[in-house]
C-alpha cells in the first residue's frame, strides 16, 4: 500500500466528495488515475471514542454510485453463497480479512473490533465498497471479492475528477 499524508487539497478533495468533513483520517490510501484521492484510511478509533473498523474508506461519489448498483444487484448475496461452497475462495477471503486486520492494527486495535475487520469479511459480503477501497488501496491479489467487483466498474474517472475543490 502505497499511503500518503492528506495534505490541506486532498482534504478539501475529499470533503467535497463526501459533502462533509472526512473523520480521522489518516492518509490517502488510494489515488483515481485522475488524481484526486478515491480511497482514504481511517483511524481505528475516532476522535470521540468510537471503535472504528472501516480502515479503508471510499471516498469517489462515482464509483460508490456504481458499487452501490451492484450490490443493488444481488451481487454480494452471490458472493457470499460461492464463500460458503467454495473453500479456496473462502480462504482467500479470510486471508484478505487477516491482511486488512493487520493493516489497520499498524494505527491501534481497539478491543471493541479486535477480530472486526469490514465489508462482512470473513465469513459474508456486507459491502462491497469496503472490499473495493480494500482492493485499490493493498493492490490487485489481496482481496478477491474486492478485485472481482472492481473488475466490473467502468472507468469512473474516464470523464474527468469527480470533484474540484479548492483547499
Amino acid at each position: 500500500m502505497n499511503e500518503t499524508l492528506l495534505g490541506e487539497a486532498d482534504f478539501a478533495t475529499v470533503r467535497a466528495q463526501l459533502s462533509r468533513p472526512p473523520r480521522d483520517t489518516i492518509a490517502v490510501g488510494h489515488r483515481c488515475p485522475c488524481g484526486n484521492p478515491d480511497v482514504v484510511t481511517t483511524a481505528p478509533r475516532l476522535a470521540d471514542g468510537t471503535p472504528f473498523p472501516t480502515f479503508y474508506y471510499l471516498t469517489c461519489p462515482r464509483a460508490a454510485s456504481e458499487i452501490g448498483t451492484l450490490e443493488a444487484s444481488g451481487l454480494m448475496q452471490e458472493m457470499t453463497d460461492r464463500i460458503a461452497t467454495d473453500e479456496d475462495l473462502a480462504t482467500s477471503h479470510r486471508q484478505a480479512h487477516e491482511a486488512y486486520l493487520r493493516a489497520r492494527g499498524q494505527h491501534g486495535e481497539p478491543p471493541e473490533i479486535a477480530d472486526v475487520s469490514a465489508g462482512g469479511m470473513p465469513n459474508r459480503v456486507k459491502c462491497l465498497h469496503v472490499l473495493v477501497a480494500h482492493s485499490l488501496a493493498a493492490g490487485a491479489g489481496v482481496n478477491p471479492l474486492g478485485d472481482e467487483a472492481l473488475g466490473l466498474l467502468s472507468d469512473w474517472w474516464a470523464g474527468g475528477p469527480c470533484v474540484t475543490a479548492c483547499p
